[in-house]
């Protein structure tokens, strides 16, 4: 069984390399490759991984501009897609144990009808991060950073599925881009990564996507760490960022009238009837 992972560098610092050793101590038990595409305008990173690394199975791909996420992780896996059982869309910020590949694998192993799948994810800290979610409507990603909390918080608990305690097996059509556990059956199935969008709503579109065929999982069997800078909140050119692509999104799916995301979410809350 082979599993391949990526991870997308812009302008990295010294800290991806713990997140690098962190994947060479957690797949000791598997056949795998590590992708590190790098979207930054100089490869002066690849002289620091080939000094700090001296591993064949790291492969990195400097593209010489920023091409976006999703565009970037599509480079691993056109290359692995007929070869790789499953792989691995890793945030360079994020660690893990080495139990966390293990599970994943048993449960994608034993489950053939789950497409994709996502272990918990909390801060340093250990608190968590509410990652598994409905399929969003306008509110709940652009309109949102323009009205008081207050006046959506209830929305967001339901959006965001907090009152579920995220202590259960959860069946969502929306997970997080920062750690995608996926099977490469269910991509030769619905595709890869859109490359339309340049960043952010590219996972809520692959998840949606493998969710019209596969189940997609939460499972809080396990967790990993992650930072989480939300860039977006910190800068209004990754803001601007944000609000365009989020514009495509709904210009894809539907704004006001999609009728599937009706569906599907009213199929998700039952789950906790």
């Amino acid at each position: 069984m082979r599993v391949s992972i990526s991870i997308v560098l812009f302008n990295p610092d010294n800290r991806v390399l713990h997140t690098i050793q962190n994947v060479l101590d957690a797949t000791k038990n598997f056949e795998f490759i590590l992708y590190l595409i790098d979207n930054s305008a100089t490869n002066k990173f690849q002289n620091v991984i080939n000094e700090k690394f001296n591993s064949d199975k790291i492969v990195y791909i400097f593209n010489n501009k920023n091409i976006g996420f999703g565009a970037a992780h599509n480079i691993a896996l056109r290359k692995e897609i007929d070869k790789a059982t499953y792989h691995l869309i890793l945030n360079p910020d994020v660690s893990f144990e080495e139990a966390v590949l293990s599970t994943l694998v048993n449960f994608m192993e034993t489950n053939k009808n789950i497409g994709s799948v996502m272990p918990k994810i909390i801060y340093p800290d250990g608190s968590i991060q509410y990652v598994a979610k409905l399929l969003p409507t306008p509110v709940d990603l652009i309109f949102k950073r323009f009205i008081p909390s207050s006046l959506i918080e209830k929305r967001m608990e339901q959006f965001q599925l907090k009152f579920t305690g995220y202590n259960k097996q959860m069946n969502v059509p929306y997970l997080s881009g920062c750690f995608m556990f996926l099977r490469m059956k269910a991509l030769q199935s619905v595709g890869l990564f859109d490359e339309r969008f340049f960043m952010y709503p590219e996972d809520i579109d692959l998840t949606r996507r493998i969710h019209q065929k596969y189940k997609t999982i939460f499972l809080p069997d396990v967790s990993v760490v992650h930072e989480h800078e939300q860039g977006s909140y910190k800068s209004y050119r990754l803001l601007k960022i944000h609000i365009l692509n989020m514009i495509k999104y709904f210009n894809k799916w539907g704004w006001v009238f999609d009728k599937e995301r009706k569906v599907v979410n009213k199929k998700v809350l039952e789950q906790f009837k």
